[in-house]
Protein backbone atom coordinates (compact mmCIF):
# COMPACT_ATOMS: atom_id res chain seq x y z
CA UNK A 1 0.00 0.00 0.00
CA UNK A 2 1.60 3.52 -1.06
CA UNK A 3 0.55 5.26 2.23
CA UNK A 4 1.01 9.09 0.58
CA UNK A 5 -1.54 8.38 -1.81
CA UNK A 6 -4.41 7.40 0.55
CA UNK A 7 -7.41 10.20 0.45
CA UNK A 8 -5.34 11.97 -1.97
CA UNK A 9 -6.72 13.24 -5.53
CA UNK A 10 -6.18 10.50 -8.25
CA UNK A 11 -5.82 10.59 -11.57
CA UNK A 12 -7.82 7.68 -12.64
CA UNK A 13 -7.83 5.50 -16.16
CA UNK A 14 -10.31 3.51 -17.48
CA UNK A 15 -9.14 0.32 -19.48
CA UNK A 16 -11.86 -0.66 -21.68
CA UNK A 17 -10.51 -3.52 -24.28
CA UNK A 18 -13.00 -3.84 -27.33
CA UNK A 19 -13.37 -5.81 -30.46
CA UNK A 20 -16.69 -4.64 -32.30
CA UNK A 21 -18.75 -2.79 -29.49
CA UNK A 22 -20.52 -0.13 -31.52
CA UNK A 23 -23.23 -0.84 -29.91
CA UNK A 24 -21.88 -0.97 -26.73
CA UNK A 25 -19.23 1.55 -26.48
CA UNK A 26 -21.01 5.14 -26.46
CA UNK A 27 -22.86 4.58 -23.52
CA UNK A 28 -20.12 3.24 -21.21
CA UNK A 29 -18.01 6.66 -21.94
CA UNK A 30 -21.31 8.53 -21.20
CA UNK A 31 -22.00 6.37 -17.66
CA UNK A 32 -18.03 6.74 -17.24
CA UNK A 33 -17.87 10.62 -17.86
CA UNK A 34 -21.46 11.32 -15.52
CA UNK A 35 -19.23 9.59 -12.60
CA UNK A 36 -17.14 11.92 -12.94
CA UNK A 37 -19.35 14.76 -13.23
CA UNK A 38 -20.92 13.46 -9.98
CA UNK A 39 -17.86 14.40 -7.89
CA UNK A 40 -14.71 16.97 -8.07
CA UNK A 41 -11.91 15.04 -6.12
CA UNK A 42 -10.54 13.05 -8.99
CA UNK A 43 -10.02 13.27 -13.05
CA UNK A 44 -10.98 11.14 -14.85
CA UNK A 45 -9.62 9.58 -18.50
CA UNK A 46 -10.74 6.93 -20.60
CA UNK A 47 -8.39 4.62 -22.60
CA UNK A 48 -10.15 2.33 -25.16
CA UNK A 49 -7.99 0.01 -26.46
CA UNK A 50 -9.31 -1.83 -29.22
CA UNK A 51 -8.50 -4.88 -31.71
CA UNK A 52 -8.53 -3.29 -34.77
CA UNK A 53 -12.56 -3.80 -34.65
CA UNK A 54 -14.19 -4.23 -38.20
CA UNK A 55 -17.55 -2.30 -37.26
CA UNK A 56 -17.70 1.24 -36.00
CA UNK A 57 -16.61 0.88 -32.84
CA UNK A 58 -13.16 3.08 -33.45
CA UNK A 59 -15.06 6.03 -34.99
CA UNK A 60 -17.34 6.22 -32.32
CA UNK A 61 -14.87 6.46 -30.25
CA UNK A 62 -12.66 8.81 -32.55
CA UNK A 63 -15.58 11.39 -32.80
CA UNK A 64 -15.44 11.53 -28.69
CA UNK A 65 -11.67 11.78 -28.68
CA UNK A 66 -12.49 15.19 -30.94
CA UNK A 67 -14.97 16.45 -28.04
CA UNK A 68 -13.23 15.70 -25.18
CA UNK A 69 -9.21 15.18 -24.57
CA UNK A 70 -9.87 12.89 -21.50
CA UNK A 71 -10.53 10.16 -23.67
CA UNK A 72 -7.79 8.42 -25.85
CA UNK A 73 -7.71 5.32 -27.80
CA UNK A 74 -4.97 2.64 -28.39
CA UNK A 75 -5.55 0.18 -31.67
CA UNK A 76 -3.21 -3.12 -32.23
CA UNK A 77 -3.91 -6.84 -33.44
CA UNK A 78 -6.84 -8.93 -32.02
CA UNK A 79 -4.67 -11.07 -30.28
CA UNK A 80 -6.72 -11.51 -26.79
CA UNK A 81 -8.09 -9.75 -23.71
CA UNK A 82 -4.59 -10.07 -21.79
CA UNK A 83 -2.52 -8.92 -24.25
CA UNK A 84 -5.10 -6.21 -24.94
CA UNK A 85 -4.77 -5.52 -21.33
CA UNK A 86 -1.24 -5.17 -21.39
CA UNK A 87 -0.55 -2.83 -23.93
CA UNK A 88 -3.58 -0.29 -21.99
CA UNK A 89 -1.59 -0.54 -18.81
CA UNK A 90 1.16 0.46 -20.55
CA UNK A 91 -0.06 3.07 -22.00
CA UNK A 92 -1.83 3.86 -18.75
CA UNK A 93 1.40 4.36 -17.06
CA UNK A 94 3.91 5.94 -19.22
CA UNK A 95 1.75 8.08 -21.35
CA UNK A 96 -1.18 9.46 -18.87
CA UNK A 97 0.89 8.79 -15.50
CA UNK A 98 -2.24 7.06 -13.88
CA UNK A 99 -2.55 6.92 -10.29
CA UNK A 100 -5.59 4.37 -10.02
CA UNK A 101 -6.54 1.97 -13.02
CA UNK A 102 -9.97 0.23 -13.89
CA UNK A 103 -10.77 -2.75 -15.49
CA UNK A 104 -13.94 -2.72 -17.15
CA UNK A 105 -15.52 -4.77 -19.95
CA UNK A 106 -16.94 -2.27 -22.44
CA UNK A 107 -20.31 -3.98 -23.06
CA UNK A 108 -22.40 -2.94 -20.52
CA UNK A 109 -22.38 -5.75 -18.02
CA UNK A 110 -20.46 -3.19 -15.37
CA UNK A 111 -22.24 -1.09 -13.54
CA UNK A 112 -20.56 2.56 -13.64
CA UNK A 113 -22.39 3.75 -10.78
CA UNK A 114 -20.66 1.65 -8.19
CA UNK A 115 -17.42 3.55 -9.54
CA UNK A 116 -17.37 5.65 -5.65
CA UNK A 117 -17.28 2.37 -4.18
CA UNK A 118 -14.31 1.65 -5.51
CA UNK A 119 -12.87 4.40 -4.98
CA UNK A 120 -13.81 4.92 -1.84
CA UNK A 121 -12.17 1.46 -0.54
CA UNK A 122 -8.76 2.89 -2.69
CA UNK A 123 -8.68 5.93 -0.58
CA UNK A 124 -9.41 4.17 2.52
CA UNK A 125 -5.95 2.07 2.20
CA UNK A 126 -7.14 -0.55 -0.55
CA UNK A 127 -4.34 -1.56 -2.99
CA UNK A 128 -6.78 -3.68 -5.56
CA UNK A 129 -10.95 -3.64 -5.32
CA UNK A 130 -12.63 -6.22 -7.27
CA UNK A 131 -16.08 -6.24 -8.37
CA UNK A 132 -17.52 -9.67 -6.93
CA UNK A 133 -20.31 -12.33 -8.06
CA UNK A 134 -19.61 -14.43 -5.43
CA UNK A 135 -19.78 -12.70 -1.92
CA UNK A 136 -22.55 -12.05 -0.23
CA UNK A 137 -24.79 -9.40 -2.24
CA UNK A 138 -23.13 -10.27 -5.95
CA UNK A 139 -25.08 -11.86 -8.40
CA UNK A 140 -25.51 -13.50 -11.55
CA UNK A 141 -29.00 -13.31 -12.72
CA UNK A 142 -28.70 -14.24 -16.16
CA UNK A 143 -25.71 -17.21 -15.67
CA UNK A 144 -27.37 -20.45 -17.06
CA UNK A 145 -26.49 -23.14 -14.63
CA UNK A 146 -23.91 -24.83 -17.20
CA UNK A 147 -21.79 -21.39 -17.15
CA UNK A 148 -22.59 -20.63 -13.45
CA UNK A 149 -20.97 -24.20 -12.27
CA UNK A 150 -17.98 -23.80 -14.71
CA UNK A 151 -17.36 -20.54 -13.64
CA UNK A 152 -17.22 -20.99 -9.98
CA UNK A 153 -15.21 -24.41 -10.39
CA UNK A 154 -12.85 -22.09 -12.52
CA UNK A 155 -12.80 -19.59 -9.53
CA UNK A 156 -12.50 -22.54 -6.96
CA UNK A 157 -9.11 -24.00 -8.73
CA UNK A 158 -7.93 -20.55 -9.50
CA UNK A 159 -8.17 -20.27 -5.50
CA UNK A 160 -6.73 -22.88 -4.73
CA UNK A 161 -4.21 -23.49 -7.09
CA UNK A 162 -3.29 -20.00 -6.96
CA UNK A 163 -3.20 -19.92 -3.18
CA UNK A 164 -5.56 -16.85 -3.23
CA UNK A 165 -8.19 -18.59 -1.14
CA UNK A 166 -9.17 -15.06 0.47
CA UNK A 167 -10.71 -13.48 -3.27
CA UNK A 168 -14.18 -15.38 -3.81
CA UNK A 169 -13.94 -14.11 -7.60
CA UNK A 170 -10.71 -14.35 -9.18
CA UNK A 171 -12.18 -13.97 -13.00
CA UNK A 172 -14.09 -10.82 -12.29
CA UNK A 173 -13.18 -7.95 -15.02
CA UNK A 174 -14.34 -5.25 -13.00
CA UNK A 175 -11.42 -4.04 -11.07
CA UNK A 176 -9.32 -1.17 -9.45
CA UNK A 177 -5.62 -1.29 -8.82
CA UNK A 178 -3.41 0.81 -7.34
CA UNK A 179 -0.55 1.98 -10.56
CA UNK A 180 2.69 1.57 -8.51
CA UNK A 181 1.18 -2.23 -8.24
CA UNK A 182 1.08 -2.35 -12.39
CA UNK A 183 4.42 -0.42 -12.23
CA UNK A 184 5.88 -3.54 -10.95
CA UNK A 185 4.10 -6.13 -13.09
CA UNK A 186 6.32 -9.36 -14.45
CA UNK A 187 4.21 -8.86 -18.34
CA UNK A 188 6.61 -11.98 -19.12
CA UNK A 189 5.65 -13.89 -16.48
CA UNK A 190 1.56 -12.97 -17.29
CA UNK A 191 1.99 -14.79 -20.54
CA UNK A 192 -1.52 -15.37 -21.52
CA UNK A 193 -3.63 -13.24 -23.71
CA UNK A 194 -6.59 -14.46 -23.29
CA UNK A 195 -9.48 -14.10 -20.41
CA UNK A 196 -6.62 -16.21 -18.41
CA UNK A 197 -4.87 -12.79 -17.64
CA UNK A 198 -8.03 -11.55 -15.12
CA UNK A 199 -6.57 -14.79 -13.08
CA UNK A 200 -3.02 -14.61 -13.86
CA UNK A 201 -2.90 -10.98 -12.80
CA UNK A 202 -4.74 -11.45 -9.31
CA UNK A 203 -2.54 -14.27 -8.52
CA UNK A 204 0.70 -11.56 -9.04
CA UNK A 205 -1.03 -9.22 -7.01
CA UNK A 206 -1.71 -10.64 -4.11
CA UNK A 207 1.82 -12.59 -4.65
CA UNK A 208 2.85 -8.99 -4.14
CA UNK A 209 1.07 -8.58 -0.94
CA UNK A 210 -1.50 -6.41 -2.22
CA UNK A 211 -4.30 -5.49 0.27
CA UNK A 212 -7.33 -6.78 -1.82
CA UNK A 213 -11.10 -6.01 -0.81
CA UNK A 214 -14.52 -7.28 -2.98
CA UNK A 215 -17.70 -5.24 -3.39
CA UNK A 216 -20.82 -7.12 -4.47
CA UNK A 217 -21.80 -6.65 -8.07
CA UNK A 218 -24.48 -7.75 -10.55
CA UNK A 219 -23.18 -9.17 -13.25
CA UNK A 220 -25.88 -8.69 -15.87
CA UNK A 221 -26.14 -9.48 -19.90
CA UNK A 222 -24.80 -7.54 -22.32
CA UNK A 223 -26.12 -5.06 -24.11
CA UNK A 224 -25.94 -5.89 -27.27
CA UNK A 225 -23.06 -7.19 -29.76
CA UNK A 226 -22.03 -11.00 -29.40
CA UNK A 227 -19.86 -13.14 -26.27
CA UNK A 228 -16.19 -13.23 -27.24
CA UNK A 229 -15.18 -15.92 -25.03
CA UNK A 230 -13.82 -18.54 -27.22
CA UNK A 231 -13.08 -22.21 -27.10
CA UNK A 232 -9.85 -21.72 -26.95
CA UNK A 233 -9.69 -19.25 -23.91
CA UNK A 234 -11.51 -21.64 -22.20
CA UNK A 235 -8.35 -24.27 -22.68
CA UNK A 236 -5.82 -21.33 -22.20
CA UNK A 237 -7.34 -20.74 -18.72
CA UNK A 238 -7.47 -24.64 -17.84
CA UNK A 239 -3.95 -24.84 -18.68
CA UNK A 240 -3.12 -22.09 -17.22
CA UNK A 241 -4.16 -23.02 -13.95
CA UNK A 242 -1.12 -25.42 -13.47
CA UNK A 243 1.23 -22.51 -13.79
CA UNK A 244 -0.40 -20.30 -11.21
CA UNK A 245 1.18 -22.17 -8.44
CA UNK A 246 4.51 -22.89 -10.05
CA UNK A 247 6.51 -19.73 -8.35
CA UNK A 248 9.12 -21.03 -6.62
CA UNK A 249 11.49 -23.64 -8.18
CA UNK A 250 13.12 -23.98 -4.95
CA UNK A 251 10.21 -24.67 -2.97
CA UNK A 252 9.03 -27.46 -6.01
CA UNK A 253 12.75 -29.36 -5.66
CA UNK A 254 12.97 -29.71 -1.90
CA UNK A 255 9.10 -30.83 -1.87
CA UNK A 256 9.90 -33.43 -4.77
CA UNK A 257 13.11 -34.51 -2.94
CA UNK A 258 10.97 -34.95 0.50
CA UNK A 259 8.56 -36.97 -1.43
CA UNK A 260 11.22 -39.07 -2.89
CA UNK A 261 12.34 -39.76 1.04
CA UNK A 262 9.19 -40.46 1.92
CA UNK A 263 8.90 -43.44 -0.97
CA UNK A 264 11.87 -45.43 0.99
CA UNK A 265 10.58 -44.64 4.12
CA UNK A 266 7.19 -45.84 3.49
CA UNK A 267 8.61 -49.25 1.46
CA UNK A 268 11.80 -49.46 4.59
CA UNK A 269 8.95 -49.86 6.96
CA UNK A 270 7.06 -52.08 5.01
CA UNK A 271 9.95 -54.47 4.66
CA UNK A 272 10.88 -54.36 8.32
CA UNK A 273 7.29 -54.75 9.52
CA UNK A 274 6.42 -57.60 7.19
CA UNK A 275 9.41 -59.72 7.01
CA UNK A 276 11.14 -58.91 10.71
CA UNK A 277 7.94 -58.48 12.66
CA UNK A 278 6.25 -60.84 11.17
CA UNK A 279 3.20 -57.69 10.42
CA UNK A 280 0.58 -58.49 8.28
CA UNK A 281 0.91 -57.69 4.73
CA UNK A 282 -2.49 -55.81 5.08
CA UNK A 283 -1.96 -53.91 8.17
CA UNK A 284 1.72 -52.67 7.78
CA UNK A 285 0.76 -50.87 4.60
CA UNK A 286 -1.20 -48.44 6.67
CA UNK A 287 1.18 -48.20 9.52
CA UNK A 288 3.95 -47.80 6.54
CA UNK A 289 1.90 -45.33 4.96
CA UNK A 290 1.05 -43.21 7.89
CA UNK A 291 4.84 -43.06 9.09
CA UNK A 292 5.71 -41.83 5.75
CA UNK A 293 3.22 -39.22 5.56
CA UNK A 294 4.18 -38.14 9.19
CA UNK A 295 8.05 -38.14 7.86
CA UNK A 296 7.10 -35.66 4.57
CA UNK A 297 5.08 -33.08 6.86
CA UNK A 298 8.12 -33.07 9.15
CA UNK A 299 10.20 -32.46 6.46
CA UNK A 300 8.47 -29.77 4.81
CA UNK A 301 7.56 -28.09 7.55
CA UNK A 302 11.01 -27.36 9.06
CA UNK A 303 12.78 -27.45 5.38
CA UNK A 304 10.81 -26.60 2.25
CA UNK A 305 8.59 -24.74 3.82
CA UNK A 306 10.25 -23.33 6.28
CA UNK A 307 10.91 -19.43 5.84
CA UNK A 308 7.52 -19.19 5.52
CA UNK A 309 5.60 -17.57 7.85
CA UNK A 310 1.92 -18.90 8.40
CA UNK A 311 -1.26 -18.06 10.78
CA UNK A 312 -2.08 -21.89 10.85
CA UNK A 313 -0.65 -23.85 13.68
CA UNK A 314 1.39 -27.17 13.61
CA UNK A 315 -1.57 -29.25 13.85
CA UNK A 316 -3.87 -27.55 11.50
CA UNK A 317 -1.32 -27.98 8.94
CA UNK A 318 -0.66 -31.91 9.89
CA UNK A 319 -4.71 -32.08 9.10
CA UNK A 320 -4.27 -30.16 5.94
CA UNK A 321 -1.69 -32.29 5.18
CA UNK A 322 -2.95 -35.43 4.96
CA UNK A 323 -6.45 -33.96 3.38
CA UNK A 324 -4.50 -33.15 0.66
CA UNK A 325 -2.20 -36.30 0.85
CA UNK A 326 -6.10 -38.42 0.34
CA UNK A 327 -7.27 -36.29 -2.15
CA UNK A 328 -4.09 -36.56 -4.44
CA UNK A 329 -4.19 -40.24 -3.33
CA UNK A 330 -7.65 -40.06 -5.39
CA UNK A 331 -6.64 -38.51 -8.26
CA UNK A 332 -3.44 -41.15 -8.44
CA UNK A 333 -6.43 -43.91 -8.31
CA UNK A 334 -8.49 -42.01 -10.49
CA UNK A 335 -5.91 -41.38 -13.08
CA UNK A 336 -4.85 -44.97 -13.09
CA UNK A 337 -8.14 -46.65 -13.42
CA UNK A 338 -8.84 -44.38 -16.24
CA UNK A 339 -5.59 -44.96 -18.34
CA UNK A 340 -5.38 -48.58 -17.78
CA UNK A 341 -9.50 -49.45 -18.03
CA UNK A 342 -10.44 -47.28 -20.83
CA UNK A 343 -7.10 -46.38 -22.41
CA UNK A 344 -5.88 -49.46 -22.35
CA UNK A 345 -2.82 -48.05 -21.31
CA UNK A 346 0.38 -50.68 -19.60
CA UNK A 347 -0.20 -50.57 -15.88
CA UNK A 348 2.96 -49.34 -14.69
CA UNK A 349 3.05 -46.72 -17.53
CA UNK A 350 -0.35 -45.83 -16.21
CA UNK A 351 0.75 -45.87 -12.57
CA UNK A 352 3.38 -43.52 -13.08
CA UNK A 353 1.51 -40.65 -15.00
CA UNK A 354 -1.23 -40.67 -12.22
CA UNK A 355 1.66 -40.50 -9.15
CA UNK A 356 2.94 -37.66 -11.56
CA UNK A 357 -0.28 -35.73 -11.82
CA UNK A 358 -0.86 -36.35 -7.97
CA UNK A 359 2.21 -35.05 -7.18
CA UNK A 360 1.60 -31.86 -8.98
CA UNK A 361 -1.54 -31.46 -7.15
CA UNK A 362 -0.17 -32.49 -3.67
CA UNK A 363 2.32 -29.75 -4.36
CA UNK A 364 0.43 -26.65 -5.54
CA UNK A 365 -2.27 -27.58 -2.69
CA UNK A 366 -0.09 -27.58 -0.33
CA UNK A 367 2.27 -25.17 -1.14
CA UNK A 368 -0.93 -22.24 -1.88
CA UNK A 369 -3.11 -23.92 0.97
CA UNK A 370 -1.35 -25.56 3.70
CA UNK A 371 1.48 -23.76 3.92
CA UNK A 372 0.45 -20.63 2.48
CA UNK A 373 2.72 -17.39 3.70
CA UNK A 374 5.23 -14.90 3.02
CA UNK A 375 7.13 -16.85 0.15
Amino acid sequence: MDIDSINTNFKICFVLPTYNEEENIENIIQQILKEEKNQSKHTFSILVVDDNSTDETQAIVQRYISLNSKIHLVTGQKKGLGDAYKRGFKFALNDLKADLIFQMDSDGQHDASLIPDFVSYIEEGKDVVIGSRFIDGGTTPDFSFSRLLMSKVGNLLVRYVGGITQVKDCTSGYRAIRASYLKELDFSYLSTRGYSFQSSLICDLAWRGADISEIPIEFSSRQGGDSKLALRDQIEFLLNIPRLGFRNLEDFMKYSLVGVSGVFVNLGLYLFLTRYCEISEVVAPLIAIESALISNFILNNFWTFGKRITQSRIRVKFVKFHLVSGFSALINYSAFLTLFLVFGLYDILANLIGIGLAAIVNYLINSNWTWKGNK
